[in-house]
C-alpha cells in the first residue's frame, strides 16, 4: 500500500471512530430479518413501581442474539415502557428503533 492511500485509510478510520464516539445512537442497517420474538415466561414483580421491559434481538456485527427482559424500576413521572423493535425500510434493511419510557 502506498503512503497516500495509508493516510488516506488512516484518516477515514480516524474519522468513522471520532464519529462513532461523538453519536449517542448509531443507526446499524442489517440486510437479515430479525427473529421471532423469544416467548419469556415473566417472573413476579420486584414492586410496585417496576415496568417489565420485554426482550429483544440486537445484532451484534455477525448476527441477532436474544436480549433477555427484566424488571426495570420506572422513573419519576413514568408509568409506561414503550418497547423498542425492529423497522424494515423499503430497500429491504432492517434497523432498530430504541424502547423509551412515557
Amino acid at each position: 500500500m502506498g503512503k497516500r492511500a495509508f493516510v488516506r485509510t488512516a484518516l477515514i478510520g480516524t474519522a468513522l471512530i471520532a464519529s462513532a464516539c461523538m453519536e449517542p445512537h448509531r443507526v446499524m442497517f442489517v440486510y437479515r430479518a430479525p427473529p421471532a420474538e423469544v416467548v419469556e415466561t415473566i417472573p413476579p414483580s420486584p414492586g410496585a413501581d417496576y415496568v417489565w421491559v420485554r426482550g429483544h434481538y440486537r445484532w451484534d456485527g455477525a448476527g441477532y442474539v436474544w436480549i433477555r427482559g427484566h424488571w426495570q424500576q420506572a422513573p419519576a413521572g413514568y408509568r409506561e415502557w414503550v418497547p423498542g423493535h425492529w423497522v424494515q425500510r423499503r430497500d429491504g434493511a432492517w434497523f432498530w428503533v430504541d424502547g423509551h419510557w412515557r
